[in-house]
């Protein structure tokens, strides 16, 4: 939602949120506290998520926060279980994103992670650049795993590799996921990947092979970076991902008939919402 230039109206995100709710996924990224000025589109997280039916839903909350400041917002909700920031192995990216030096972030993780543990949450760690960037910054598997150790080392439990700009292979998902979970034994990896439509199936059997289990998607493959290579990279299609995983045997516990109501409040919202130019 965060890239679409028309505010959609509160009542619309929490209608669509309930619905998701009801599908049996794990984990829902609902909503971010950053500042309204960065990203006007989420500035009324705090009232979506007075609006949520946690009733009957196993489905944890997850909530994106980019400082100390939006941490405190976040883990005053007794909702939210999770909080995830975007720690990025490239400091240009690290600098361009949230105006801190790599440095300066790992100091952000470090107080965010005493908060999330002082309010019995869990921090979430996104690796953004986690398979190369286009500044020329250093980047290979080895420097993830350094990342790791010292994410290890403040408490960190939960780690995602992002593919911000969809320049990851395959071959590149693999060779860093099967060297972090071999690596790294105790740590929950999952997988963000960006991909173009007919590059999703092989991006997601990559990291099946390699034993994530732990995969991100946002409904019809919408959003991802304004930096990628181009227009149709975006985040990987829920849908697809629990088509693939079915077909590969792995039980998701997702609710076939909900995600398809889901998929169609989706389309219907999200179309009212279009920008200018044509459908999202």
């Amino acid at each position: 939602m965060q890239g679409l230039p028309g505010f959609i109206p509160t009542t619309d995100k929490i209608r669509y949120l309930n619905a998701l709710l009801r599908v049996g996924f794990d984990t829902l990224d609902f909503g971010s506290f950053v500042s309204p000025k960065a990203i006007p589109q989420l500035r009324d997280t705090a009232e979506v998520l007075a609006g949520l039916d946690l009733s009957e839903t196993q489905t944890k909350l997850l909530a994106i926060i980019a400082n100390v400041r939006g941490a405190e917002q976040a883990v005053s909700f007794p909702e939210i279980q999770y909080l995830g920031f975007p720690l990025s192995v490239s400091e240009t990216f690290q600098l361009r994103n949230t105006n801190k030096t790599i440095e300066q972030a790992f100091a952000e993780v470090e107080a965010i992670q005493h908060l999330c543990a002082a309010h019995q949450k869990q921090l979430v760690v996104y690796l953004s650049m986690g398979f190369g960037n286009p500044y020329g910054d250093p980047y290979n598997p080895e420097l993830i795993g350094q990342f790791t150790e010292r994410l290890i080392q403040s408490g960190i439990e939960i780690i995602a590799p992002s593919d911000t700009v969809g320049s990851s292979t395959p071959e590149s998902i693999e060779t860093l996921f099967r060297y972090l979970l071999a690596t790294f034994p105790a740590i929950e990896f999952g997988a963000h990947l960006h991909a173009r439509p007919e590059q999703v199936t092989e991006k997601v059997k990559a990291a099946l092979r390699a034993g994530v289990r732990r995969i991100d998607g946002a409904l019809h493959g919408l959003g991802g970076c304004p930096m990628a290579a181009d227009d149709l990279t975006g985040n990987l299609p829920t849908e697809h991902i629990v088509y693939l995983l079915e077909k590969e045997g792995i039980a998701t516990g997702i609710d076939q008939n909900r995600l398809a109501e889901a998929l169609v409040l989706s389309s219907e919202i999200l179309n009212t919402h279009e920008p200018p130019g044509g459908p999202v």
